[in-house]
């Protein structure tokens, strides 16, 4: 059904990520690519003077080695990429950069934070100019 799919995942949710990978290997048409993503969040500029150096560095090796291990359990096939920003712009980014055609991105049960700043499946939806599928 799909040739690309980009498949957001938040390294601290990752039985939600192997469930939302498991359902874009069975969307994924022979010879189609799925890229598994995380995006670290940068840290404002006020906080980061109090902030170790090495921190966000660390926080990108973990998300690495944490999709990568969700990968391998899974035994699907994923280009895994790692990129630092607003979680929302990136995976937007990354989607019109591998001419992607479907985001798989996981989704909690609204708050009522969701109402006053937005979930990140929330903007992805608005803005994306291809398929979302938001998995609950």
């Amino acid at each position: 059904m799909y040739k690309k799919i980009v498949v957001p995942v938040d390294p601290a949710a990752l039985d939600k990520g192997e469930k939302i990978l498991s359902k874009a290997s069975s969307l994924l048409d022979d010879g189609g690519e799925i890229v598994l993503l995380s995006v670290v969040e940068d840290i404002p500029g006020y906080l980061a003077i109090d902030m170790p150096v090495d921190l966000i560095e660390g926080a990108i090796q973990d998300a690495k080695t944490k999709l990568v291990g969700l990968k391998d359990k899974a035994a699907v096939s994923a280009r895994v990429e790692i990129r630092s920003g607003a979680p929302a712009r990136e995976i937007l980014a990354s989607a019109q950069e591998h001419d992607a055609d479907l985001i798989i991105v996981g989704s909690h049960v609204p708050d009522i934070s969701n109402y006053f700043i937005g979930a990140t499946a929330d903007r992805l939806v608005r803005h994306s100019k291809i398929s979302v599928l938001v998995d609950r």
